[in-house]
């Protein structure tokens, strides 16, 4: 037996103890646990106390105590929910509330949880960590965890019942319906009491002890493809920053389209020995210099495109390469035909060698910018397509505004699901964001592409006033530089965790990203957290 298995048998034992036993043997039993505490041998909650604490989910208060009867606060309460959903503490980089230190123990835990929308502040700026939790409050949160659908006209079996906060019934009578939480020997709830530690226990044992739930949070979920551009990075920096990722699929900048259907070869095969020792793909990037007269010239002309695939797939034997990603921007709407043709054939003899392609598109707003792009045709052919999630708004437009907002993404993913298979939908989303200089009424003096890295130290440096806009998704940021007014649509693992959660409800098979090394290093927490909690199915 496995030491899970050991750890699971052990915790069971104690639960019986704990329904049958008297205080003195539930002390043993909790010691066979192997419990540090001394203050849980008269707790009617020792075994689920020594459930979750050889489970890792709820530890006490100091090395050698517990504290059951001790009020939970908001902070303790939040931690132990994200252990129990298996979701990774997350460093943001951005936090709105004012209450809260980077350096505080529970930070991490709170925004991991918040990102998410599982908690919110007592007010836009305060978390108010500190202060108790009640009853009301944690049947709303774990209901809201574990996805239950709570409806506002159900009984609540409580005689006092007239007392529970408008905006916490429905989720109180649902927690009591599953047998989350229970209310006293007299029948009433006591909403507004805060919640112990050994009330706490309780609750969230029950739900590790529902076969359904305790399934579904156990279960390995797939981080699929996710891919990472290479670009103003050279080979060992960009090692260095897949190490610190969740990037599986390397896409390096080697191969360009070129006059008579020719391919100039960049290929480092360090990278290619480097990514076959570290279990990652090498789909390299085919661009094309975003050369219209170019593209159309070899596009047009069949000889042309069947020595450019004969190129690319040579290449791809040569270096045993997992696949390619073409990257065509610029392309004539007259070349539609030609570039369809072009991914069908190279599409083709890859799959020969049982290479893939992955074709990148931008979304389709009716421009003669995407009318080269037959998504259905390309779909049809490619393994994947790779939807460009960005540049809404783009350095240089007359107009301020976000690179990436929420609906400009779903409406993209919605558009090409349509005429797409969602399993060969990979969404791109930005590592950059842009810094406008802005007169009153938005209109844009000056703009500057930023990485997500530059962006923070922006926001450090000029103290910038943010401001969370839930219909776009994103905060934006605000400050004085030279007398001039800048605005930056911010890019933080919150607004990527928005992005990515569409993509998941969309049954996207993964993501790319704008560039690999450009984000803050607590994204990846974040975009672990929204794929592992939108999985999640616990009805």
């Amino acid at each position: 037996m496995n030491k899970k298995s050991l750890l699971k048998s052990a915790a069971a034992l104690i639960l019986v103890a704990g329904a049958c036993l008297p205080a003195s043997r539930l002390a043993e039993a909790a010691q066979s646990a192997n419990m540090p505490y001394t203050d849980t041998s008269s707790s009617y909650a020792a075994g689920e106390i020594a459930d979750l604490y050889t489970k890792g989910i709820m530890n006490g208060t100091e090395a050698d105590l517990f504290s059951p009867k001790k009020p939970m606060t908001r902070a303790e309460f939040v931690t132990v929910l994200v252990r129990l959903l298996r979701l990774q503490p997350v460093q943001a980089q951005v936090s709105p509330f004012k209450d809260m230190k980077a350096a505080d123990w529970y930070y991490p835990s709170v925004m991991a949880a918040f990102q998410l929308q599982l908690t919110t502040g007592t007010s836009g700026e305060a978390f108010t960590p500190s202060r108790t939790i009640t009853r009301e409050e944690a049947a709303q949160l774990l209901v809201r965890a574990l996805k239950q659908a709570a409806s506002a006209s159900a009984a609540v079996p409580y005689t006092d019942a007239a007392k529970i906060s408008s905006w916490a019934k429905a989720a109180v009578a649902k927690a009591s319906a599953l047998g989350l939480i229970k209310g006293d020997e007299g029948g009433s709830f006591r909403p507004g009491e805060a919640m112990t530690r050994e009330e706490a226990a309780v609750m969230f044992d029950r739900v590790l002890n529902d076969d359904r739930w305790e399934e579904e949070l156990e279960k390995p979920v797939s981080s699929g493809i996710q891919l990472g551009w290479q670009y103003q990075q050279t080979t060992v920096q960009f090692e260095q920053s897949v190490k610190r990722s969740d990037i599986n699929t390397l896409s390096p900048r080697w191969y360009f389209l070129e006059a008579k259907g020719a391919v100039s070869d960049y290929t480092d095969v360090s990278l290619v020995t480097w990514a076959k020792q570290n279990g990652k793909a090498v789909w390299a990037m085919v661009g094309n210099h975003s050369d219209l007269d170019m593209t159309h010239a070899v596009l047009s002309n069949e000889q042309y495109r069947k020595a450019a695939v004969a190129h690319l797939s040579g290449l791809v034997k040569k270096y045993d390469l997992e696949g390619l990603d073409l990257d065509f921007e610029n392309v004539s709407p007259s070349d539609k035909t030609g570039l369809t043709a072009f991914v069908g054939s190279l599409a083709s003899e890859l799959h020969k060698q049982g290479a893939v392609l992955a074709v990148n598109v931008s979304p389709d707003r009716g421009t003669d910018w995407t009318e080269a792009f037959d998504y259905k045709a390309l779909g049809s052919s490619a393994d994947y397509i790779v939807m460009m999630g960005y540049d809404e708004h783009w350095d240089g437009d007359p107009a301020a505004g976000s690179v990436a907002s929420l609906p400009y993404v779903d409406d993209a993913l919605r558009l090409l699901k349509k005429q797409v298979e969602a399993d060969k939908i990979i969404l791109a989303m930005p590592f950059y964001t842009t810094d406008w200089t802005v007169q009153s009424g938005g209109k844009a003096l000056a703009s500057a592409s930023i990485t997500m890295q530059d962006q923070q130290a922006i926001v450090q440096q000029y103290a910038a006033k943010l401001h969370w806009d839930s219909q776009l998704g994103q905060y934006t940021a605000v400050y004085r530089k030279n007398g001039n007014t800048h605005q930056i649509w911010m890019e933080d693992g919150r607004s990527l965790s928005s992005k990515a959660a569409a993509a998941f409800s969309y049954g996207a098979a993964g993501f790319a990203y704008w560039y690999e090394g450009a984000e803050t290093g607590d994204v990846w927490a974040s975009l672990y957290n929204a794929n592992v909690f939108t999985h999640y199915d616990f009805q």
